[in-house]
């Protein structure tokens, strides 16, 4: 996968995004998001920040909050929610989709993560149609378990399967899972399954677990007490 692929991945996501907040209600811009303690607004703002801001706005917003990025992001989502209408959020995503922004030692991968993240966290809690599930792949696969020990998730010995793109991370017992719930799963915004019955896994195999099996919660709405990034950040790094 080449830069330009992940760009074009990139600009591709944030116009179907702004597509997706085009139809918002008011109440549906006001409804509560995955992330804990923002609205889909928040969350707007949250994606927009960057296009809006310098570096010398951002260092010293960053001063300000004693250099705790997760502290600085959840004063500048609440304060740019607050004085930005829904239609000044929507063209500021819309007037950006080629921005070249890319997050501090992200790359364009860290891009593409940011905005497909948090683009589950605006769509899932609305139940609304998410990127396209080879575009999540994407992200799983150039991350492998990277997310996992930034948001501090624990697969304890299970490997999840993408059951709709080729994809997977973990190790140990297959569980196959839609990519976009895996990747929820990885940032720590879907609890991991509890273990079900035994089944056969695509290659006739015991011991795979599958969505519809009793015991897969379909809980999106981030866990608070989980020790990750209390925001959703979501600045990973390209892989070495």
């Amino acid at each position: 996968m080449t830069a330009e692929d992940l760009t074009a991945h990139t600009h591709a996501e944030r116009g179907r995004l702004a597509g997706v907040l085009s139809s918002l209600s008011e109440d549906q811009w006001a409804a509560p998001s995955l992330c804990a303690g923002w609205r889909i607004r928040e969350v707007v703002a949250h994606i927009t920040m960057p296009y809006r801001i310098g570096t010398a706005t951002f260092l010293l917003g960053l001063a300000r909050s004693r250099f705790n990025f997760n502290r600085y992001a959840d004063r500048a989502a609440r304060a740019d929610a607050a004085r930005l209408t829904d239609a000044e959020l929507l063209e500021s995503l819309r007037a950006n989709t080629h921005h070249p922004w890319r997050p501090p030692g992200g790359g364009q991968l860290g891009a593409l993560s940011h905005d497909v993240i948090h683009g589950l966290d605006i769509t899932e809690p609305l139940r609304l149609p998410s990127c396209p599930p080879e575009r999540i792949a994407l992200v799983l696969r150039q991350t492998g378990s990277q997310p996992l020990g930034y948001f501090g998730v624990d697969l304890a010995g299970r490997q999840l399967i993408a059951s709709d793109a080729g994809a997977s991370i973990g190790e140990g017992i297959p569980t196959y899972l839609p990519a976009k719930e895996i990747l929820l799963i990885a940032t720590g915004r879907l609890p991991l399954p509890a273990p079900g019955p035994c089944d056969a896994d695509q290659d006739g195999q015991a011991g795979a677990h599958r969505p519809d099996q009793p015991g897969h919660r379909d809980e999106r709405r981030r866990d608070p007490s989980r020790p990750a990034q209390p925001h959703g950040t979501t600045d990973l790094q390209e892989p070495s």
